[in-house]
């Protein structure tokens, strides 16, 4: 059994490393820049803040970390956010070995999620979609541990309110999850009382809450526009009755056809669909919170306020989808098909890659075509033709202030739109078409 558990072990770190590898290197060659939304990370993280217009913090403190350590490789940015998800999956791994109690049905599990393009296709963006991945996990596997502990630990409910407020800062869309952990400890304590109240379990809201203080001060202070941000782009001021139930509808058809390739593979391994759902079984009551409350949660605010549910914001919703499932359908999984659905996870696992490769390669109007570099070192001519001191700052918006912020030596912060009395404030600069440079 030993070796059996080390051999698992040895193939999710194989899958692991090559999901890294391939994810890496295919955008560095064949991306001329940056995506749009890692370039506005990178222009936030170049003037750190508690918040900025469109997000909380996270994912430019992130990228800021490695821009700091490696520099303007770009790479390094397809790096990271591989990383994240990679923790995202360890965690998954281990949060499945507990629950199913059988590495190999715990390896299908993770290997599943491939089968999702939130996980693979879309991951070469370090977003705030990736940023949440690693932190979704660590709350439902610390949460876990103290759901099926007799004895709370301290640590516990600290790292829960610890990672519960790193993934609320990286998207304020963290909140589902952390409603339903709070419903989910509701039921078992003051519904079903299958647990009991312990006082350790506030040090969980204590840290989170604490935690969460500069940023809500940031928001005072900003008239809270990461939150206007955010519902403007609901739509939600803009909606008709129509909305309500087009908007759901609409929402549950695309994940079903998100969740095709998902389905697939589990059919593969399945002798016939016939299970039984035991409510009492504890573990069966920790994957439906998890998995399903979330987005029952979402549709339910979609139908209520008639907003739109953009597709990317499910990108966290699914990581557990694969230990439900394998849970639920667990004494219908046949392993002599084993063979076949890996034949069909790889399969899965190179298609992603090669489509994402023939995009890059053969449509050449996307962001990642946008010649940032080029357009930095012609800039930082010009700049070098009248001015001996280093640039300071970049005015304009994200993406060709943001360029400009990541690829010039100097590392100039971006400082916003730009206006008269940024400039008026400074001894020198120079303004070029939608952007503006200079030092104070």
């Amino acid at each position: 059994m030993n070796v059996l558990n080390r051999n698992i072990n040895n193939i999710f770190f194989i899958f692991a490393l090559s999901h890294l590898i391939i994810w890496t290197l295919i955008p560095s060659l064949t991306n001329k820049n940056l995506p749009l939304d890692t370039i506005e990370a990178l222009a936030w993280g170049s003037n750190l803040d508690w918040g900025f217009d469109k997000h909380p913090p996270m994912s430019a403190f992130f990228a800021e970390v490695f821009y700091q350590i490696f520099g303007s490789q770009d790479w390094v940015f397809y790096f990271l956010s591989q990383i994240f998800v990679l923790i995202a999956f360890y965690f998954v791994f281990k949060f499945a070995c507990e629950i199913l109690g059988d590495i190999k049905l715990s390896l299908i599990s993770v290997l599943l999620l491939e089968s999702i393009y939130f996980y693979n296709f879309t991951t070469p963006e370090f977003n705030v979609n990736i940023c949440q991945l690693p932190f979704w996990s660590l709350v439902v596997y610390y949460s876990w541990k103290i759901y099926k502990s007799k004895e709370i630990k301290f640590i516990d409910c600290f790292l829960v309110g610890l990672f519960a407020a790193i993934g609320f800062l990286s998207k304020y869309l963290f909140i589902y999850l952390l409603i339903t952990i709070g419903l989910l400890f509701i039921y078992i304590i003051f519904i079903k009382k299958i647990k009991k109240f312990d006082f350790k379990y506030l040090i969980t809201i204590e840290v989170f809450l604490v935690l969460l203080v500069p940023h809500f001060i940031w928001l005072y202070n900003n008239e809270f526009v990461t939150v206007a941000y955010g519902l403007k782009r609901t739509g939600i001021e803009e909606t008709n009755l129509i909305d309500h139930i087009a908007h759901p509808i609409t929402f549950l058809i695309k994940q079903i056809g998100i969740l095709i390739p998902f389905f697939f593979l589990i059919s593969v391994l399945i002798k016939k669909i016939k299970f039984k759902i035991n409510l009492k079984d504890g573990k069966l009551i920790f994957l439906f919170f998890i998995n399903i409350l979330p987005l029952f949660l979402i549709l339910i605010t979609a139908f209520i306020t008639g907003s739109k549910i953009r597709t990317m914001w499910m990108t966290p919703f699914y990581l557990f989808f694969g230990v439900l499932f394998i849970y639920i359908l667990r004494s219908q999984i046949n392993l002599k098909k084993t063979k076949f659905f890996l034949y069909s996870f790889l399969f899965l696992f190179f298609l992603s890659p090669t489509i994402y490769s023939f995009i890059s390669v053969s449509q050449t109007d996307k962001r990642t075509d946008y010649p940032g570099k080029d357009i930095a070192n012609k800039v930082q001519f010009l700049w070098d033709q009248d001015f001996d001191k280093e640039i300071e700052f970049v005015t304009g918006d994200e993406w060709k202030a943001g360029n400009l912020s990541y690829h010039l030596k100097s590392r100039p912060k971006w400082e916003g739109p730009t206006n008269n009395e940024k400039l008026n404030k400074s001894s020198q600069f120079i303004c070029l078409e939608e952007v503006c440079l200079g030092r104070y």
